[in-house]
């Protein structure tokens, strides 16, 4: 008898399972914009850290009010500050031009 899963998603041995509870981000909120503000102009930012992602919870407080489509998107129309590559696998943006921006959009 083989133990974990079979190929038809069902348990061959019983596995207890616990009722998980929410909890509420608020607490994170505050400190996570805290640290976006705090952050030199000269600091690179990654796509996970500007945008919000149903994947990471903690992206809820994101600077960026969209999803990383949008984002690349709007790179693509020229709306957003292209980003910098800084090695095969790695794209960031730099704090400065990410302020520069939202505060464009605050003004327009």
């Amino acid at each position: 008898m083989s133990r974990g899963f079979n190929f038809k998603n069902k348990p061959t041995n019983p596995v207890r399972t616990t009722k998980l509870t929410a909890t509420a981000p608020a607490a994170t909120t505050a400190p996570a914009q805290a640290v976006f503000d705090r952050l030199p102009d000269s600091a690179w930012l990654r796509e996970a850290q500007l945008v919000r992602s149903a994947k990471n919870p903690d992206s809820a407080v994101a600077p960026l009010p969209f999803s990383a489509p949008t984002l690349w998107r709007m790179v693509k129309l020229g709306t957003f500050p292209k980003p910098t590559k800084l090695s095969t696998r790695v794209t960031a943006w730099q704090a400065g031009q990410v302020r520069e921006w939202m505060a464009a959009q605050a003004a327009a």
